[in-house]
């Protein structure tokens, strides 16, 4: 695709080789279930494209519900997330969705009301993730006094099926750290379902692999993941959605000015984290590159967007060629968690265009 054809700023989704990427996922997994969690990006043609190498979907929310549904109808999903409403667990009901997350004995009773499901109790178990960029503890799941419960209130619902256990502990894991927590996730998973009664015991790991935008080519090891977990006495399904997406976007924009404070060389750029949230909400660089230019970096500069906000930065103090308006910045990694988290409409500003590399 030619940048020059792009009107600026927009978002370019390799497809190709997102295809290829969930295809050598898959393989690496081994038999363990695949589910993508539409969270970290749920462009239509995203989903569409990983669909053929996926065992489902995880959503998190009504819409999502109906937006993945919409795109993909056949397809088997999973609901999750805490505080759902009532009228989400009955278009979750109503759309027969293969698995419900529960997250409190409340929203277990609220869901006896409404129909038959089969469901996966969501357990905040106490183990540590040392390395972790994210912990997931809180409003997340369930302790084991909840869970107990819950098991009781099950076995008196001839309409609910207890399934299994999901968890989603921590983010930002490499493969050893999120295998070791895995192996106690399971540990502590089958005697607790065998004691319930559950004969088919299903695991839900959740997501958490690391992504590295400091290194790009610094992919998480999929095959060690998926040969560690092995095959216990369990349905293991895992939920990843940024380790999928991530490296299959860039947010292309130009360079409207050049200008020098106090000694410091700033590059404002078109558009801005209203559109690219992720350096901003995760605190880093947003690798780049510059399609216009390929001399060697001579200078620094903070890259900046187009919002009155101190906080509207891609990556500062980063080493760059000399750069003037009209200049193009493709900035990588932009495939998940970044235009759908972004604050799209502060200030106004047009949204960017949509492209596809197929």
């Amino acid at each position: 695709m030619n940048v020059d054809d792009l009107p600026y700023p927009a978002y370019v989704y390799d497809l190709p080789g997102l295809a290829d990427h969930a295809r050598t996922i898959r393989s690496a997994l081994r038999g363990t279930e695949l589910f993508y969690a539409a969270k970290a990006n749920p462009d239509p043609e995203i989903l569409r494209t990983l669909a053929p190498h996926l065992d489902g979907i995880e959503v998190s929310s009504g819409g999502e519900l109906a937006h993945v549904r919409k795109a993909l109808p056949d397809i088997p999903l999973a609901f999750g997330g805490p505080g759902k409403t009532d009228e989400e667990l009955a278009r979750a009901v109503a759309f027969n969705v293969d698995r419900i997350h529960i997250e409190s004995p409340r929203e277990l009773t609220r869901l006896r009301e409404l129909g038959r499901a089969d469901v996966l109790l969501r357990a905040n178990l106490p183990f540590a993730a040392p390395g972790a960029a994210l912990t997931m503890s809180g409003p997340f799941g369930m302790d084991e006094d909840a869970l107990n419960e819950c098991a009781r209130r099950i076995a008196e619902s001839p309409g609910i099926t207890l399934k299994g256990i999901h968890t989603h502990l921590a983010s930002g894991l490499g493969a050893p750290a999120l295998l070791d927590l895995s192996k106690r996730i399971t540990a502590w998973a089958l005697p607790w379902l065998r004691d319930h009664g559950v004969t088919e015991p299903e695991i839900n790991l959740g997501g958490g692999m690391a992504v590295d935008y400091t290194n790009p080519g610094a992919l998480f090891d999929w095959a060690a993941y998926g040969a560690g977990l092995g095959r216990p006495e369990a349905r293991l399904r895992v939920e990843p959605g940024r380790a999928v997406t991530a490296y299959h976007g860039r947010y292309v924009t130009d360079v409207l000015d050049v200008k020098t404070t106090r000694g410091e060389t700033y590059v404002v750029l078109r558009g801005g984290t209203h559109h690219l949230r992720t350096p901003a909400a995760k605190g880093h660089d947003q690798p780049f590159e510059v399609l216009t230019r390929k001399s060697e970096p001579v200078g620094r500069a903070t890259l900046v967007g187009q919002l009155c906000t101190p906080k509207d930065v891609f990556a500062r103090d980063v080493a760059v060629p000399p750069l003037a308006p009209g200049d193009v910045i493709a900035f990588a990694m932009a495939g998940a968690y970044a235009w759908n988290i972004s604050h799209h409409d502060f200030l106004m500003h047009p949204h960017p265009e949509f492209h596809y590399i197929r």
